[in-house]
């Protein structure tokens, strides 16, 4: 039994036994599971190495990757806001402190329980009328670039900020960007993590993305010639005018006024295809969030075209085997194959909803999924999508004293997107029109006014009709398997949220090959290499995604997770 002491003379054992749920903790007497599918909301012992335990608040949380941005959403609510106003101060704080991960011109998804049931936004932009895949294949593209003007995509997250405030907020708008703002202006130290991701992303855009359309990226995040560092004080007096705009005009300016102009100004100068009826035609949409009832709780995910579908498909197709009393490898060997069906599906199938052959219900099929699971046996498969009965991000989460609860996600995708800046604004452009392929006749093919495929998505829990929390993963395709591997170290292990972000985690990367982090226990690693799994060990944590997790207790108060991989942080009243 390996034991990890600290400085302050604290220690904590962890026992890496055959059966990953255990059913009760190493720790003499404490329970980890009091009872069938019952939620597990922590003790002082972690089942895991950790410097975090789990937080509570009687009346309000909010859980984001930044310490600074969890405090705007908590400041917001003391005001008298609600968790969705904290949600959109922290989102919008988010933009100043972690732009490494989002930006002000990426894309937003949401859901929302409130007044006794749920809301799903989704605020994803399509492609501008003039893009087509055959144009970029004309240009020796066989692939939708990453980088420049070719993958921007209609920004939805502004507008996701408006709407949110217009259907649940309380306080003013521009109330609710003022934190941001101030911060923008004064500055503020950098935090680790964002360091680190922000000199990888300058490391990246100094290799492919070296062209006079982004100049302006150098100039507004490269001041100085490279990223700042940890503890270095960064400010942007662009980034809080930019802002101010939006606040001013509850967002019109990013779709009909001076800001739009500016992007439209920038697509015109490097032949773009973005024009101004492309900003001032958009609109989110509020849409009905999927559910499947998953061992005596539901998990509600938003509808494609994001990808939160595929973390359903693997749950139902999971469901079909004993996670609870199985060996520990062999319950990662039966989540990777469920995964890789799921995704193998979602990645023929899954688009903009309106060109989808196959509909939700179709691949979400009972009888469809349990045809799936008999597929999983000994040894690991290579996926391949079956036949369907037709039918750089941040994630946030937020709770308030009326049970209002937000799952929140928003992001530029790569890191600050596509490297386009709109000229005379902070406004860093997505590059999400890079999920689109160049296959004629698929449906994620690129075309005007279609969304592409989309990685960011929201979670949330339900149990008997009533909202259990808010919950999310993100990191592109990491995402739906986070979503996967916390539900199920929550409902078939009994692990706390706080246990639960904590757990070592796998990505399924292609084919056979599946990457894990280094704290994997290493039994299971020859054990998957004998089932016919290529695993590879990664030291680097953030290619497994980060996450935030507020659940209910039983007693009507808030338990909440945040992230161990990069600077995570709960404020709670």
């Amino acid at each position: 039994m390996p034991c990890f002491f600290s400085g302050k003379q604290n220690f904590f054992c962890v026992l890496w036994a055959g059966n990953m749920q255990m059913g009760y903790s190493i720790w003499d007497n404490i329970a980890v599971k009091s009872g069938e599918n019952d939620m597990n909301y922590g003790t002082l012992y972690n089942a895991y190495p950790s410097a975090r335990n789990n937080q509570y608040a009687k009346n309000a949380m909010v859980a984001t990757s930044q310490p600074l941005a969890a405090q705007a959403g908590m400041d917001i609510i003391k005001k008298g806001g609600n968790a969705v106003d904290a949600a959109i101060a922290a989102a919008a704080m988010l933009t100043v402190v972690e732009p490494c991960s989002n930006g002000i011109g990426g894309d937003a998804f949401a859901i929302i329980w409130s007044k006794g049931r749920l809301h799903g936004l989704n605020a994803s932009g399509p492609a501008a009328m003039a893009a087509s895949a055959e144009k970029l294949r004309n240009m020796g593209f066989d692939s939708v670039p990453d980088f420049g003007m070719y993958p921007l995509t209609v920004p939805g997250q502004p507008a996701a900020w408006a709407a949110l405030s217009e259907k649940f907020g309380l306080l003013p708008f521009a109330d609710l960007l003022e934190p941001a703002i101030k911060t923008a202006a004064r500055g503020y130290a950098v935090t680790s993590t964002v360091a680190y991701n922000w000199k990888r992303a300058f490391e990246r855009y100094s290799k492919m993305a070296s062209g006079p359309e982004f100049l302006n990226w150098y100039k507004i995040f490269a001041p100085k010639g490279r990223s700042p560092k940890a503890g270095e004080v960064w400010k942007s007096h662009l980034h809080a005018e930019t802002l101010s705009e939006l606040a001013e005009t509850k967002c019109e300016s990013f779709y009909r006024g001076s800001l739009a102009n500016k992007i439209i100004a920038t697509s015109k100068a490097y032949n773009g295809w973005l024009q101004a009826e492309d900003l001032g035609n958009y609109a989110v949409e509020w849409v009905e969030p999927l559910r499947m009832a998953y061992r005596g709780y539901e998990v509600c995910e938003l509808p494609p075209n994001g990808h939160g579908i595929a973390a359903l498909m693997a749950l139902g197709i999971c469901s079909h085997f004993d996670l609870e009393h199985t060996s520990q490898s062999r319950t990662y060997h039966i989540m990777i194959e469920a995964m890789k069906l799921a995704f193998a599906d979602v990645k023929e199938y899954v688009a903009d909803p309106k060109h989808m052959a196959y509909k939700n219900e179709a691949l979400l099929d009972p009888e469809y999924l349990k045809e799936r699971a008999a597929m999983i046996g000994k040894n690991a498969i290579a996926p391949a999508p079956g036949l369907a009965r037709p039918g750089g991000t941040v994630y946030l989460c937020t709770a308030d004293s009326e049970g209002t609860m937000v799952s929140y996600i928003q992001s530029n995708y790569k890191g600050f997107g596509s490297g386009i800046v709109a000229d005379g604004s902070a406004i860093a452009l997505h590059n999400r029109g890079a999920n689109f392929n160049l296959v004629p006749g698929h449906p994620n093919c690129l075309e005007g006014g279609k969304k592409p495929y989309h990685t960011i998505i929201p979670g949330f829990l339900m149990k008997n009709g009533q909202p259990q929390g808010p919950f999310g993963v993100m990191g592109a395709f990491m995402q739906p398997q986070g979503h996967l591997q916390i539900l199920s170290a929550a409902i078939d292990s009994g692990l706390s949220p706080q246990e639960c972000l904590d757990a070592p985690r796998w990505q399924w990367i292609r084919g056979k090959a599946v990457s894990v982090e280094a704290s994997f226990p290493r039994k299971s690693v020859y054990e998957l290499r004998e089932l016919g799994h290529d695993i590879s060990v990664s030291i680097d944590t953030d290619d497994f995604g980060r996450g935030q997790i507020i659940w209910k207790t039983p007693e009507g108060t808030y338990c909440g997770g945040t992230e161990s991989r990069c600077d995570g942080h709960i404020a709670s009243l």
